[in-house]
C-alpha cells in the first residue's frame, strides 16, 4: 500500500519538476507521459488486486479535492446559462443520435453472436445512460432493463478501454483540434495566464514558506470542501450519490471564490492540476486489456467505440453551425462521456480554466437525465 501511494504521488511531481527543466515534456503533455507510464505498469504483471484498490481509492479522493482547488480561481462571468444549456442541448443530441444509429448498425452482429433484438437494446440503454449520466446511471438503468449480467461486464469493461483511449486522444489531440477547426490561432487565456505569472514573478515578494503556506490552506479548504459535501449526501436517502458530492461540492467552491480571503490564495490551481495528474496516472494503472475477452462480443467494443467519438464527431460539427466555442464543446464531450469529474483534465489540456464550471454543470444535467432517457432508449428500441 505504502509503494502504491509513493508510486502515485511522486511520479507526477517528478514529471512536473522534469517538464519545468525539458520544455519538450511540456509540448508532449505530462499526461500524455504519466498515461503511457500508468498503462505501461498497469500491464506487465505487477500490479495485484491491493494496489488497484489503492488506485482505486487514491483516485476517488484526489478527483474530489482537484474540483474545489481549480474552482476557486476561475472566473465564472464569461459563460451565460443559455449557453451551458445550448452545449448541454446539442451534446446530449449527440450522444442519442449516435446510439440509436449504431444499434442498427451493428444488430445483425448482435444476431450472429446470439443476442436478440431486446438484449441489444438493454446494450444500447445501458450506453445511453452512461454517455448522458455518467457511470453512476450506468448500474440502475442496467438493473432497471435487466441487462444480462454477462453483458453488463462486457459493457462497462469495453466502456473502460474506449473512454480511456478518448482521454488520450482528447489529451494528445484536443488543444490542437480545437485550434484547427475553431481557428483559435491564439489561446488568449494561456497568453493572459502567462502574462499575470510574469508580473506575478517581478512584484512577487513572499517566501517560499508563505507560498507553502497559501497551497497549505488551499487544499485544507478542499478537504473541508469535500468533506462537507460527503456528509450532506450521507445524510440524503438517495443511493447514488455521486451527484450529491458533486452538486454540493461545485455550490460551495463557486460561492468561495468570491470571497475575498480565498481569492488572496495563490496557486490552488496548480495544485489542482497536480492532483488531475496524480488521477490520471492511477487510472491508467488499473486498466489491463489483458483481462477481457474480446472474441465473441468484439461488435460491442466497436459500438461504443463509434458512440464515442462519433458524438464528438457531431458535437463539432453543431458547434460550428451554432457558433459554440470549442474549448466548451471538448469540455461538455468529456463531461457527458467520462463524467464531470474528468472536467479539469480537459481545462488543463486546453489551458483555459473558465470551462470547469460549465462543463461540470452540463455532466450534472447529465446525471439528471440519464436515467429517464436510458429507460426510454431501451423502450423505442426494443419495439424494432
Amino acid at each position: 500500500m505504502i509503494l502504491t501511494i509513493l508510486y502515485l504521488f511522486i511520479v507526477p511531481l517528478i514529471v512536473v519538476l522534469a517538464a519545468k527543466k525539458w520544455p519538450i515534456i511540456e509540448k508532449i503533455s505530462p499526461m500524455v507521459i504519466l498515461y503511457i507510464i500508468g498503462l505501461t505498469i498497469g500491464n506487465i504483471g505487477i500490479v495485484g488486486e491491493s494496489a488497484k484498490a489503492v488506485c482505486t481509492n487514491v483516485s476517488n479522493v484526489v478527483v474530489l479535492l482537484s474540483i474545489p482547488l481549480m474552482l476557486l480561481g476561475c472566473d465564472f462571468s464569461k459563460w451565460s446559462t443559455g449557453t451551458v444549456l445550448k452545449v448541454f442541448l446539442v451534446g446530449l443530441f449527440s450522444v442519442l443520435a449516435v446510439t440509436v444509429t449504431g444499434f442498427f448498425m451493428f444488430r445483425g452482429q448482435a444476431v450472429e453472436a446470439g443476442l436478440d433484438t431486446a438484449d441489444f437494446a438493454r446494450v444500447s440503454a445501458a450506453m445511453t445512460g452512461i454517455y448522458t449520466g455518467g457511470i453512476p446511471n450506468f448500474a440502475p438503468v442496467s438493473k432497471a432493463v435487466n441487462l444480462p449480467q454477462h453483458l453488463f461486464l462486457m459493457v462497462s469493461g469495453y466502456d473502460l478501454v474506449v473512454t480511456s483511449l478518448y482521454l488520450i486522444f482528447i489529451v494528445v489531440l484536443g488543444k490542437p483540434l480545437v485550434q484547427w477547426l475553431f481557428h483559435k490561432k491564439v489561446d488568449i487565456d494561456s497568453t493572459q495566464e502567462t502574462q499575470d505569472e510574469t508580473v506575478t514573478t517581478k512584484t512577487d515578494n513572499k517566501s517560499f514558506w508563505q507560498k507553502v503556506g497559501n497551497r497549505a490552506i488551499g487544499i485544507g479548504v478542499a478537504v473541508l470542501l469535500v468533506a462537507a459535501a460527503y456528509s450532506l449526501s450521507l445524510l440524503l436517502p438517495i443511493e447514488n450519490n455521486t451527484a450529491v458530492i458533486i452538486i454540493t461540492l461545485t455550490t460551495l467552491s463557486l460561492l468561495l471564490s468570491f470571497w475575498k480571503p480565498i481569492k488572496k490564495l495563490e496557486g490552488t490551481f496548480d495544485v489542482g492540476l497536480y492532483f488531475v495528474y496524480v488521477f490520471c496516472l492511477a487510472v491508467a494503472t488499473m486498466v489491463n486489456v489483458h483481462d477481457l475477452e474480446f472474441s465473441k462480443y468484439l461488435f460491442i467494443l466497436y459500438y461504443i467505440a463509434f458512440a464515442v467519438f462519433g458524438s464528438l464527431v457531431l458535437q463539432i460539427l453543431f458547434a460550428k453551425i451554432f457558433k459554440i466555442d470549442g474549448d466548451m464543446t471538448l469540455a461538455a464531450s468529456i463531461s457527458l462521456i467520462n463524467s464531470p469529474p474528468f472536467v479539469p483534465m480537459v481545462a488543463a489540456v486546453l489551458h483555459n480554466k473558465d470551462v470547469i464550471l460549465p462543463g461540470i454543470a452540463i455532466g450534472l444535467l447529465g446525471y439528471a437525465v440519464g436515467n429517464y432517457l436510458g429507460i426510454g432508449i431501451f423502450m423505442l428500441l426494443s419495439a424494432f
